[in-house]
């Protein structure tokens, strides 16, 4: 029986953790709280990533370790100040015990978001936090740790909340209210299911092993916010909801004087012009396609009307 760790218990980490569990693989998921999925084969220990010995003793005998770990704050200054650290402890303790790293990534380092982005595209942009994604992944090209970096537009799916496509806009079709978005509701934009995201770091494990790979998850061709929205009511057989763009420079304008509102509007642009992301030679190499529209929805729905207390759609009765 093969052993993975997985650092953090987000969607992300809880989700990697579940699916190496139900293929038979051990885990042992490392949180500071020891939460994690419930399952004979995962062993959860509470466990700081910057305490870098109980880190190395944790990483001890695993096949790979799945960084997903996250700040604290959705904020540069947390950012810059929490996560090189944690990433310098993870690669320096599992290339002690032959580890390969696998973490889950953006698409903010990447140069010139108005051109679709793919695997080759450029990854050199600067400044606030598309900055610090930047230099997370030049540290791990320079790390002598074998690395993989699987890169994910925004998240929707079983457990996700702080996105875009989660509790800013599922609650809200279930309950028939307006949604208000950030840019243009019509705006071509790529949402990648997180399952697919965690079928896809698992998969990186079993390639050819490289000091460096930046791979794509599997994601469904383009949609807008808007036609999202319209899936998950089709699903939960409701209406459709009712949608208003907020323009990117009111979201910056408010950012003056909201720090939240700061941090949002500088990634704003993600929605004010189309944000695509291709990723088919990455499907290739690792023999996965994105799971279908209508399924991932039924199953994101299902997850949420366990969480809000809400009666199951005809659909999926």
């Amino acid at each position: 029986m093969t052993l993975y760790v997985v650092t953090g218990a987000g969607p992300v980490g809880w989700t990697v953790a579940g699916q190496l569990a139900e293929r038979g693989d051990s885990v042992r998921i490392l949180t500071r709280s020891g939460s994690g999925p419930d399952h004979p084969l995962i062993e959860k220990r509470r466990v700081d990533a910057s305490d870098a010995a109980a880190l190395t003793a944790a990483v001890a005998g695993s096949e790979a370790v799945f960084h997903c770990i996250h700040g604290s704050a959705y904020t540069a200054a947390a950012w810059q100040r929490e996560l090189p650290a944690a990433e310098a402890a993870v690669l320096d303790a599992a290339g002690r015990h032959g580890a390969v790293v696998v973490f889950p990534e953006s698409l903010y380092s990447y140069s010139r978001p108005e051109q679709v982005m793919a695997e080759d595209s450029e990854r050199a942009a600067d400044g606030g936090k598309r900055g610090v994604r930047t230099a997370l992944l030049a540290a791990r090209a320079a790390s002598a740790t074998d690395t993989v970096s699987v890169v994910a537009a925004d998240f929707f799916g079983p457990r996700v909340r702080l996105s875009h496509a989660g509790e800013r806009m599922v609650p809200a079709v279930l309950r028939g209210r307006r949604i208000q978005v950030i840019g243009g509701p019509d705006v071509p934009h790529s949402f990648t299911y997180v399952p697919d995201l965690a079928a896809a770091m698992i998969a990186a494990v079993a390639l050819a092993r490289k000091r460096d790979r930046v791979l794509h998850a599997p994601t469904l061709p383009a949609l807008t916010q808007r036609r999202l929205a319209e899936a998950f009511a089709e699903e939960a057989g409701v209406a459709a909801p009712r949608l208003t763009g907020t323009p990117g420079r009111l979201v910056r304008a408010l950012g003056v004087v909201l720090p939240s509102m700061r941090e949002i509007g500088e990634m704003s642009y993600q929605f004010e012009r189309p944000f695509v992301m291709d990723s088919a030679a990455s499907e290739e190499v690792l023999a996965l396609a994105p799971t279908p529209l209508a399924d991932a929805v039924a199953e994101t729905l299902r997850w949420w009307r366990g969480e809000l207390g809400a009666p199951a759609s005809p659909a999926s009765a």
